[in-house]
């Protein structure tokens, strides 16, 4: 009887064996096949669909005899065409942009002459652009940074029950209105009114295309910072009430700090919102590649890194082209300073409020 188990016994070790061979070599095939539909996409993209094809055989395949397996390789795949895409996203832009760094050196980033953008002349200089995106990146999330946070705290907080209901879906219905919808109401309200009233010189201002962006960012900051309040344990504020403190103390004193890392993050994420908003300002924004005179108003048109690329890559070819993707490499090193920033203060926070130095 002894013996007859052992041999159960092995024959059902054998059967993993043989299992789990054939989710390696499922596996390895599968790999072959993505990295040989990577190749071919960048070398040779008719031929692409064939290896394509035979990834999904195989997968289909893993997914009958080896569902386990297989789920694991996707999920290790996806995680992994993340890193891929942003590399390759990394290395084009700076690739195409190499020649306007040649022709213009720092002075891309760093010339106070006119003029700033001539294609006659071949000079391009993205000074006015920065500028125009860093302006309305302030004057939005001027608006949108206290207004969410306060929003998020009263629909967490303080709002009854059938308030937040109502409230809550419709910031994120809010947040779902295409950029260009809200660029048209700006151009046609906003822009047509502070001409009318205050007399512009221009059809379009800096202070209008940042008051319509922090329109548009205020939904992202309301959601992620009321996600991020809601998460505080309600223990914490139990206890901060039951020791005496009032509604409003404990919101100031409990749940803004333990909460101040998402806090942070949604703030950061409107910024980014903001920065990397395109179609409001192509639309309610003058273009013009120029500094204001004076230079604090913003009452002025002039240009942002997003329009500027929106509005003339159509047009563009060599230098020109060039300096569109140097427009695209700032606003990608901006956006990643910005999500460095959120990893600091979220790491920052984690340590002040775990007790550590």
């Amino acid at each position: 009887m002894i013996g007859s188990i052992d041999a159960r016994v092995s024959s059902v070790r054998t059967s993993v064996e043989d299992m789990d061979r054939g989710a390696q070599f499922v596996d390895a095939v599968a790999l072959v096949a993505v990295l040989a539909t990577l190749g071919a996409f960048l070398f040779a993209p008719a031929l692409t669909v064939f290896p394509f094809g035979a990834f999904l055989a195989v997968v289909l395949y893993g997914w009958v005899a080896h569902q386990a397996n297989t789920a694991k390789l996707l999920m290790f795949l996806m995680t992994a065409s993340t890193v891929v895409i942003l590399g390759l996203i990394t290395v084009y832009l700076l690739a195409r942009s190499i020649p306007a760094f040649q022709l213009m050196g720092l002075d891309i980033v760093t010339r106070l002459q006119k003029p700033f953008w001539s294609t006659s002349q071949n000079v391009f200089s993205l000074v006015p652009m920065i500028w125009g995106t860093l302006v309305t990146t302030l004057l939005a999330m001027a608006i949108a940074a206290p207004l969410g946070v306060a929003g998020a705290l009263f629909i967490s907080e303080i709002a009854p029950g059938w308030v937040r209901e109502v409230v809550k879906p419709g910031v994120e219905i809010l947040a779902g209105i295409p950029s260009i919808v809200y660029g048209y109401i700006g151009y046609v309200i906003i822009n047509t009114y502070m001409s009318e009233e205050f007399g512009l010189a221009n059809f379009g201002s800096l202070f209008a295309a940042g008051l319509v962006i922090g329109v548009m960012a205020l939904p992202t900051v309301v959601s992620v910072a009321e996600d991020a309040i809601a998460s505080v344990p309600e223990s914490m504020k139990s206890g901060s009430l039951a020791l005496g403190a009032t509604d409003w103390q404990t919101i100031k004193s409990v749940t803004i700090p333990a909460s101040f890392s998402g806090v942070s993050a949604a703030v950061l994420l409107g910024v980014g919102r903001a920065v990397g908003e395109t179609m409001a300002v192509t639309v309610m924004l003058p273009h013009s590649q120029a500094l204001p005179q004076p230079l604090y108003d913003v009452f002025q048109g002039t240009e942002t890194l997003t329009s500027l690329i929106a509005s003339q890559y159509g047009i563009a070819s060599g230098n020109q082209m060039a300096a569109l993707f140097a427009a695209g490499v700032v606003l990608f090193v901006t956006v990643l300073g910005l999500s460095i920033a959120s990893q600091l203060v979220e790491a920052h926070m984690e340590r002040k409020l775990g007790g550590q130095r």
